[in-house]
């Protein structure tokens, strides 16, 4: 199964609502409980950091007989340095992303620790690509 949905920077009224919708597929599929929050945590954090930090995203999704395959593709600033990026506390969020409870600086880390493998790749001034693997079993 595979599955496409567009993510509009600064739209955090919408935040949230490819993962709700990920994790209501998941669950008419009778995924493994344990393995929808797994992925639906690390989606989740990752829709955000769209919404927060770029223009617009694409985020596809796959549902395959053996794992659950999401790659996010923003287009935004980048990531100058995804090793810091990747430190717990962290954040390049603005001032206002705060204020609204987000930015915390533990996305990334939470993708990583929601996911069996995760790769993150970024160009400085066109934009990052977040893929997310996650067994079904």
């Amino acid at each position: 199964m595979h599955f496409e949905y567009q993510v509009t920077g600064g739209d955090f009224t919408n935040a949230g609502s490819t993962s709700s919708s990920v994790k209501k597929t998941l669950k008419q599929l009778n995924v493994n409980p344990s393995i929808i929050k797994r992925t639906v945590v690390a989606l989740y954090e990752a829709e955000v950091n769209i919404v927060a930090h770029a223009y617009k995203g694409n985020i596809y999704v796959d549902i395959e007989e053996d794992a659950i395959v999401i790659s996010l593709v923003d287009e935004g600033p980048g990531i100058p340095d995804i090793d810091k990026a990747m430190e717990v506390g962290y954040s390049t969020a603005s001032v206002s992303v705060r204020e609204m409870g987000f930015g915390a600086g533990m996305g990334l880390p939470n993708m990583k620790n929601n996911s069996d493998k995760l790769t993150v790749t970024s160009e400085v001034g066109k934009g990052t690509t977040v893929e997310i693997y996650n067994r079904l079993q």
